[in-house]
């Protein structure tokens, strides 16, 4: 998703362990299964700017550090096997307490008044994604966003969809992210992170079981050391989010973190997102044909498609600038 001030690129190729060092991994994984922007006023016609940038990306480079081109061709990742499900590691009390949403939700980068998200039960949205916690955010500064504020807005029937911005990646491409970028004891950061994720969830009335999603930014994946130090971090924050009883979900570029996840999982890797929530812009709302990734991974009730941004629309007389998406994946949980 974006700040206020740039849109980042997505159109980015994906990094992935060569072939021989994926089929060791997968061959192991059968022995023992895996483990500041200024406040918006709630005033008609004022225009929120989203978190989020335009999706790109419809060709994608092959795997510099030599991956085979069967696992680099979207076509033959979809005849692949499903080598791990994404939900492997949940545990099974966190899935049972999981609440989950099917239906239209929008993001934008400031938590709209509650005016707004009042009104704005006239469209047909159902979902609202909330920058809750991270040091990445391109709006850190939530004049309206509080735990009274989402147990208002959960009252009025909304799903929550939580939204972490925090460390980026070393070769993030979005220039007003840079300054953010993880070091490297990226394993270290993530799970710092992961735990700052979970206490902010819980001071927001945010409650276990809930999913909590982290957003990381269009990366050159086809810089393998980068791709490293990203999936050891992005790693980490998952395993730090689940032992603290939440659902890990990840945002990212179809073409860029999303394919590298996907390839990760082919290869047979642990700790990875349980949710996976894509951004590509116009190419339709379709959660399950989706390129990068594989028609059986994921699923069910494990995506998120963004298929547009920057769109303008008024519902109630109170106009914002959103990102529209397809949801099929759990939310915020707010109630025992």
């Amino acid at each position: 998703m974006r700040s206020l001030t740039s849109i980042r690129p997505w159109y980015l190729g994906i990094v992935t362990p060569p072939l021989a060092v994926a089929t060791t991994l997968a061959a192991l994984l059968t022995l023992s299964p895996p483990a500041s922007a200024a406040p918006v006023p709630d005033v008609p016609a004022v225009a929120t700017a989203p978190e989020t940038a335009p999706d790109a990306s419809s060709g994608l480079s092959t795997d510099a550090s030599g991956l085979s081109p069967a696992l680099s061709s979207g076509a033959d990742a979809a005849a692949a096997p499903d080598a791990v499900p994404a939900d492997a590691v949940d545990s099974p009390a966190v899935l049972a307490r999981a609440v989950q949403f099917k239906g239209a939700a929008f993001d934008t980068c400031q938590a709209p008044p509650l005016a707004t998200m009042k009104a704005w039960r006239s469209s047909s949205y159902r979902g609202v994604g909330v920058y809750f916690g991270g040091r990445g955010r391109g709006c850190p500064n939530q004049q309206h966003l509080s735990r009274s504020w989402l147990a208002s807005v959960d009252g009025m029937g909304w799903r929550v969809l939580p939204i972490f911005v925090g460390s980026q990646s070393p070769c993030v491409r979005s220039a007003a992210k840079q300054k953010v970028r993880m070091g490297s004891r990226s394993a270290t950061q993530g799970r710092t992170e992961g735990r700052q994720a979970a206490e902010a969830a819980g001071k927001l009335g945010i409650r276990q079981g809930s999913a909590l999603y982290l957003d990381m930014e269009a990366y050159n994946a086809d810089n393998a050391a980068c791709a490293r130090t990203t999936l050891a971090f992005v790693r980490a924050w998952n395993r730090e989010v689940r032992g603290q009883g939440f659902l890990p979900g990840f945002y990212s570029s179809a073409a860029s973190g999303v394919r590298h996840m996907e390839q990760a999982r082919r290869a047979g890797q642990s700790d990875l997102p349980s949710v996976m929530w894509f951004a590509r812009w116009g190419s339709g709302s379709s959660l399950y044909g989706e390129p990068s990734l594989h028609a059986d991974a994921w699923r069910p009730h494990r995506r998120i498609h963004q298929y547009a941004g920057n769109v303008t629309e008024t519902h109630g007389g109170r106009r914002l600038v959103v990102d529209r998406n397809t949801v099929d994946a759990p939310v915020a949980r707010f109630k025992p």
